[in-house]
C-alpha cells in the first residue's frame, strides 16, 4: 500500500503534467477558480472564463471531469435538485498555489 507522501507525489506529477500541456493558460485559470471559489459549479466557471477565454460548456465540463477522476484534486457533490458542485480538496491546495502561481 501507498504512503499519503507517495500518493501526494503521484498526484503532484499528473498535475504538473496535466498543467505542462496548457497552451493558453485555461486550465491554469479554471484551477485559480477553484482556489478562490471554495464549491464551484460548470455554469459558474463558464461565467468566471467567458470574458477571457472562448470555450464551450461541454470542454469546461471535460476538463474538470479530468481533474476530478485522473488528477484526483476535486470532491464532487451532487445536490438534491441534480446540480453538481466540485470543491478542491483541501490538502492539494497548497499543491495547486504552488504549481499554479495562484
Amino acid at each position: 500500500m501507498r504512503s499519503q507522501f507517495e500518493i501526494e507525489r503521484m498526484i503532484e506529477g499528473r498535475l504538473m503534467a496535466y498543467l505542462n500541456r496548457d497552451k493558453t493558460g485555461l486550465r491554469r485559470e479554471v484551477l485559480r477558480l477553484f482556489l478562490r471559489i471554495r464549491q464551484v459549479t460548470i455554469t459558474a466557471i463558464m461565467e468566471g472564463l467567458k470574458n477571457q477565454f472562448s470555450v464551450s460548456f461541454h470542454a469546461i465540463a471535460s476538463m474538470v471531469g479530468i481533474i476530478a477522476s485522473r488528477i484526483g484534486i476535486l470532491r464532487v457533490s451532487r445536490s438534491v435538485g441534480g446540480i453538481t458542485t466540485y470543491e478542491l480538496k483541501e490538502k492539494y491546495s497548497s499543491m495547486v498555489v504552488r504549481l499554479v502561481g495562484a
